[in-house]
Protein backbone atom coordinates (compact mmCIF):
# COMPACT_ATOMS: atom_id res chain seq x y z
CA UNK A 1 0.00 0.00 0.00
CA UNK A 2 1.22 3.47 -0.83
CA UNK A 3 0.69 6.73 0.98
CA UNK A 4 -1.18 9.69 -0.46
CA UNK A 5 -1.73 12.74 1.78
CA UNK A 6 -1.71 10.60 4.88
CA UNK A 7 -3.94 7.83 3.52
CA UNK A 8 -3.05 4.41 2.15
CA UNK A 9 -3.70 3.91 -1.58
CA UNK A 10 -3.60 1.07 -4.08
CA UNK A 11 -3.74 0.88 -7.87
CA UNK A 12 -5.15 -2.06 -9.77
CA UNK A 13 -4.00 -2.64 -13.34
CA UNK A 14 -6.13 -4.84 -15.62
CA UNK A 15 -6.86 -5.66 -19.23
CA UNK A 16 -10.29 -6.27 -20.69
CA UNK A 17 -8.94 -9.15 -22.79
CA UNK A 18 -7.84 -10.95 -19.63
CA UNK A 19 -10.56 -10.18 -17.08
CA UNK A 20 -8.90 -12.20 -14.31
CA UNK A 21 -5.34 -10.90 -14.77
CA UNK A 22 -4.57 -8.14 -12.27
CA UNK A 23 -1.45 -6.39 -11.06
CA UNK A 24 -1.73 -4.53 -7.77
CA UNK A 25 0.72 -1.73 -6.99
CA UNK A 26 1.07 1.05 -4.48
CA UNK A 27 -0.71 4.29 -5.26
CA UNK A 28 2.39 6.34 -6.09
CA UNK A 29 3.71 3.94 -8.77
CA UNK A 30 3.29 5.21 -12.33
CA UNK A 31 0.82 3.30 -14.50
CA UNK A 32 3.24 2.90 -17.40
CA UNK A 33 5.66 0.77 -15.35
CA UNK A 34 3.41 -2.29 -15.54
CA UNK A 35 2.16 -1.94 -19.11
CA UNK A 36 4.70 -4.36 -20.54
CA UNK A 37 3.77 -7.04 -17.98
CA UNK A 38 0.07 -6.63 -18.80
CA UNK A 39 0.67 -6.88 -22.55
CA UNK A 40 2.94 -9.93 -22.36
CA UNK A 41 1.58 -12.82 -24.45
CA UNK A 42 -1.54 -10.87 -25.44
CA UNK A 43 -3.02 -10.64 -28.91
CA UNK A 44 -5.50 -8.15 -30.22
CA UNK A 45 -6.30 -5.68 -32.96
CA UNK A 46 -5.78 -2.59 -30.81
CA UNK A 47 -4.60 -1.48 -27.39
CA UNK A 48 -6.77 1.25 -25.89
CA UNK A 49 -5.30 2.95 -22.81
CA UNK A 50 -5.35 6.35 -21.12
CA UNK A 51 -2.98 9.30 -21.31
CA UNK A 52 -0.87 7.97 -18.45
CA UNK A 53 0.38 5.21 -20.75
CA UNK A 54 1.64 7.61 -23.42
CA UNK A 55 5.26 6.68 -24.20
CA UNK A 56 7.26 5.88 -27.31
CA UNK A 57 8.39 2.56 -25.81
CA UNK A 58 4.82 1.37 -25.27
CA UNK A 59 3.79 2.48 -28.75
CA UNK A 60 6.72 0.48 -30.17
CA UNK A 61 5.72 -2.58 -28.12
CA UNK A 62 2.13 -2.39 -29.37
CA UNK A 63 3.32 -2.01 -32.97
CA UNK A 64 5.62 -5.00 -32.48
CA UNK A 65 2.59 -7.01 -31.32
CA UNK A 66 0.89 -6.12 -34.59
CA UNK A 67 -1.84 -4.07 -32.95
CA UNK A 68 -2.96 -0.48 -33.31
CA UNK A 69 -2.15 1.81 -30.38
CA UNK A 70 -5.07 4.00 -29.37
CA UNK A 71 -3.32 6.24 -26.86
CA UNK A 72 -4.18 9.94 -26.54
CA UNK A 73 -1.11 12.13 -26.24
CA UNK A 74 -0.04 13.55 -22.94
CA UNK A 75 -0.24 17.34 -22.94
CA UNK A 76 3.52 17.61 -22.43
CA UNK A 77 4.30 15.80 -25.69
CA UNK A 78 5.83 18.18 -28.22
CA UNK A 79 4.76 16.27 -31.35
CA UNK A 80 1.10 15.26 -31.12
CA UNK A 81 0.44 11.73 -32.39
CA UNK A 82 -3.15 11.33 -33.60
CA UNK A 83 -5.35 8.54 -32.23
CA UNK A 84 -8.71 7.09 -33.20
CA UNK A 85 -11.21 8.97 -31.02
CA UNK A 86 -14.06 6.65 -31.98
CA UNK A 87 -12.10 3.60 -30.80
CA UNK A 88 -10.97 5.44 -27.66
CA UNK A 89 -14.60 5.77 -26.58
CA UNK A 90 -14.66 1.97 -26.14
CA UNK A 91 -12.35 2.42 -23.15
CA UNK A 92 -15.44 2.99 -21.02
CA UNK A 93 -15.92 -0.81 -20.84
CA UNK A 94 -12.99 -1.19 -18.46
CA UNK A 95 -14.07 1.90 -16.52
CA UNK A 96 -17.54 0.42 -16.06
CA UNK A 97 -16.02 -2.85 -14.83
CA UNK A 98 -14.03 -1.01 -12.15
CA UNK A 99 -17.16 0.89 -11.15
CA UNK A 100 -18.97 -2.43 -10.73
CA UNK A 101 -16.11 -3.65 -8.55
CA UNK A 102 -16.50 -0.58 -6.35
CA UNK A 103 -20.05 -1.64 -5.48
CA UNK A 104 -18.46 -4.20 -3.14
CA UNK A 105 -17.67 -2.46 0.12
CA UNK A 106 -14.62 -4.61 0.87
CA UNK A 107 -13.14 -3.63 -2.49
CA UNK A 108 -13.95 0.08 -2.26
CA UNK A 109 -12.49 0.55 1.21
CA UNK A 110 -9.68 -2.03 1.02
CA UNK A 111 -10.15 -3.60 4.43
CA UNK A 112 -7.46 -6.22 3.77
CA UNK A 113 -4.00 -5.31 5.00
CA UNK A 114 -2.16 -7.93 2.96
CA UNK A 115 -2.04 -7.59 -0.81
CA UNK A 116 -2.51 -11.34 -1.40
CA UNK A 117 -5.82 -11.30 0.49
CA UNK A 118 -7.01 -8.22 -1.40
CA UNK A 119 -5.97 -9.77 -4.72
CA UNK A 120 -7.90 -12.93 -3.87
CA UNK A 121 -11.04 -10.90 -3.23
CA UNK A 122 -10.52 -8.93 -6.46
CA UNK A 123 -10.31 -12.22 -8.38
CA UNK A 124 -13.44 -13.55 -6.67
CA UNK A 125 -15.51 -10.45 -7.39
CA UNK A 126 -14.21 -10.21 -10.97
CA UNK A 127 -15.16 -13.82 -11.64
CA UNK A 128 -18.64 -13.16 -10.24
CA UNK A 129 -19.06 -10.10 -12.46
CA UNK A 130 -17.59 -11.85 -15.51
CA UNK A 131 -20.05 -14.78 -15.18
CA UNK A 132 -23.11 -12.54 -14.98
Amino acid sequence: MGRSRGDLTTKIHNMLAAPLHFIITTGQVADITHAQALLADQKGASVIVGKTYDSNALRALVTQMGAESVIPCNRTRKIIIPHDTRAYKLRNCIERRFNRLKHFRRFATRYDRRTIHFLGFVHLVSAMIWMT
